[in-house]
């Protein structure tokens, strides 16, 4: 066995390891160049961009969605400044895993003058103790920490430690961005696709994009499986240029293409159908409205959002539990994401669906704008107006205002609007819900209010 052999054998595992990688991480960026989409971050003039041209790279988070690039923008920052990258996971390490990386650092810069950046993917994930371990080491220059998390950095990253890193927010890749990267694989001869010369309908590669969801790494996971899939199927050999068509990736990928176009009219009549089954108090109707939605690939936080807005708009004060509902739903989302917080949004969809409902908030707050751009800006009549001054005091500011607490049940008969709107009456609750006690109380309190106007009126005559 010659001196050689053991260089050949390792030549061919490389090799086959290079073949066995994920066309995810094949097909990563190595330059800033390279990288697509985030041009608000990495683009011509961006902090990030100068700070790498002039080799004064800083601590920063990178908050954004899975598939956005934080985990390959670290990497490239790293190699481009030729730093020492450290790999950190915030789910599978600890603090005695980052002294070793701590002390690495230091035997890097002592001995070899190379500059450290960690990267600790999922940075959320790691407690206060956690955190503070990397703290001093930040502080001190020792380590440049990129952090990667999709939580929100505010929340989730202790505040000392936040202070000292800059936070770039990233955003889902565009579907134009998508086409990009997607065409890259399929042309790359190295890395890519580009020997099989496959050749995907519009169709198949608009599928991949709508299920991909913004995630870079989903699409080319799914672009991968297709491939795999659609080559391996008789009709697909080079006599057929390989063709890959849409049914050939719903076949690959176990799903189908709904018809919906997430800014066409598809998108409105689905999000209209899924408002008026909750409005006509249909849960059937509005959980199969919801799915169908999410499963054609539109933003469930759009959904919570416009469940949020029917919960003010069409139930109000008749269940004020619904507005709180719709908010857990879609901060359960965030916090969850697909597909274990589709189920938080699905809960809140039946529950707004069986909920009373009323629109009187709604339409008091339209004839309050109405009046107002009828009236202008009335003035604030004297005794409801704040007097932190002398002067105003003189000139009758809060002069006869009547502290409820000193009354009973909490109520006295004032007014409070401005006077050319006295007794004017915005909001008349429904009997449905809980608004029936709110109709009831209001009718009592109103109507002591112009009893007591009556009797004031008849003594001032």
């Amino acid at each position: 066995m010659t001196s050689d052999t053991p260089d050949l054998f390792e030549h061919q595992a490389k090799k086959v390891i290079a073949r066995d990688r994920p066309l995810a991480d094949r097909m990563r960026p190595t330059c800033i160049d390279e990288f697509i989409g985030q041009d608000h971050a990495v683009g011509k003039g961006s902090l990030i961009r100068n700070a790498m041209e002039q080799d004064r790279i800083f601590s920063m988070i990178l908050w954004g969605p899975p598939g956005c690039g934080k985990t390959t923008l670290a990497r490239i920052i790293a190699q481009q400044t030729k730093c020492n990258f450290a790999h950190f996971s915030a789910v599978l390490s600890g603090v005695k895993d980052i002294r070793n990386v701590i002390e690495s650092a230091k035997q890097q810069r002592n001995f070899h003058h190379i500059r450290t950046i960690l990267f600790v993917d999922e940075i959320h994930r790691f407690n206060k103790a956690q955190q503070d371990a990397f703290l001093h080491h930040v502080e001190s220059g020792l380590i440049t920490l990129i952090g990667a998390t999709t939580e929100n950095p505010s929340f989730e990253v202790i505040p000392a430690l936040l202070s000292r890193c800059q936070v770039i927010t990233l955003s889902p890749m565009s579907d134009d961005n998508m086409i990009i990267l997607l065409n890259r694989a399929l042309t790359d001869r190295t890395n890519g696709f580009g020997k099989f010369k496959l050749n995907f309908t519009d169709k198949a590669l608009k599928h991949i994009i709508s299920l991909s969801d913004g995630d870079a790494r989903a699409a080319l996971n799914a672009l991968e499986i297709s491939t795999t899939y659609a080559v391996s199927q008789p009709e697909n050999n080079p006599n057929a240029a390989n063709k890959i068509s849409l049914e050939n990736v719903e076949h690959a990928l176990n799903r189908k293409a709904l018809v919906y176009d997430k800014s066409g009219e598809e998108h409105y009549n689905l999000i209209s159908a899924l408002h008026k089954s909750l409005r006509g108090s249909d849960p059937d109707a509005a959980l199969y409205w919801l799915g169908r939605m999410l499963s054609a690939g539109e933003d469930p936080l759009y959904i919570a959002r416009r469940m949020v807005r029917f919960a003010a708009e069409d139930i109000g004060n008749a269940d004020p539990q619904a507005l709180a509902t719709a908010m857990d739903a879609m901060n359960a989302y965030r916090f969850l994401g697909s597909p274990e917080g589709d189920l938080c949004l699905a809960q809140a969809a039946a529950y707004l669906a069986t909920a009373p409902k009323s629109n009187s908030i709604y339409t008091a707050y339209g004839q309050v704008l109405q009046t107002i751009k009828q009236t202008g800006a009335l003035p604030v009549p004297l005794h409801i107006r704040n007097a932190p001054t002398r002067l105003m005091k003189n000139i009758g500011y809060g002069r006869g205002y009547k502290y409820a607490h000193d009354h009973k049940d909490a109520f006295t008969p004032q007014n409070h609007l401005p006077e050319k709107l006295d007794s004017h009456i915005f909001y008349t609750p429904s009997t449905r819900g809980y608004e029936k006690v709110i109709k009831e109380r209001l009718d009592k309190w109103r109507a002591l209010k112009e009893r007591l106007k009556k009797d004031d009126d008849e003594k001032a005559g």
